[in-house]
């Protein structure tokens, strides 16, 4: 191997995990209340942020403000558990999937649950640093089974 393949493969390998290092905060900044600010950061100035029918927001300060309002408004709790990533880098662009099952309280009720679903997102090196472009979440499962997410304002369209 010579020396600019080798450069070139250890790039890839730092923005692959720069990438996951992002996820972890995003996840951390939600489970920590759903902090606004560190959400934000995530995220680069024209970004979408698509949840089904948790809405789609397109920009920083319209994704911080769903961040401040709708979310802890839904879920008092939660705990995103992240897996399975499978991440591709071309340049400063990327693109991962990841499945996410996560242990949340609903606020209505107060009501423990789960949520099982998986992350498409798009990525873009800002400066540098990764940032999310445009996140995608698509719930696949919600419990309690009582309230399926066809029938609640929080579950897919």
């Amino acid at each position: 191997m010579n020396q600019p393949e080798m450069e070139r493969r250890l790039q890839t390998l730092e923005d692959i995990e720069a990438i996951k290092q992002l996820k972890g905060r995003y996840c951390y900044y939600c489970d920590a209340g759903y902090d606004p600010d560190g959400i934000e950061s995530c995220f680069a100035e024209d970004a979408i942020w698509e949840g089904g029918s948790f809405g789609t927001y397109r920009g920083r300060k319209a994704i911080r403000e769903f961040f401040v309002k709708t979310a802890p408004a839904a879920l008092t709790f939660a705990m995103h558990l992240v897996m399975n990533p499978v991440i591709e880098v071309n340049g400063d662009k990327g693109k991962g999937r990841w499945y996410i099952f996560e242990p949340v309280t609903f606020a209505e009720g107060q009501q423990a649950g789960w949520l099982a679903g998986a992350y498409d997102d798009n990525y873009v090196k800002v400066n540098g640093q990764w940032k999310y472009q445009h996140l995608r979440f698509k719930p696949y499962l919600s419990t309690p089974f009582n309230k399926p997410w066809s029938n609640s304002k929080f579950g897919p369209e």
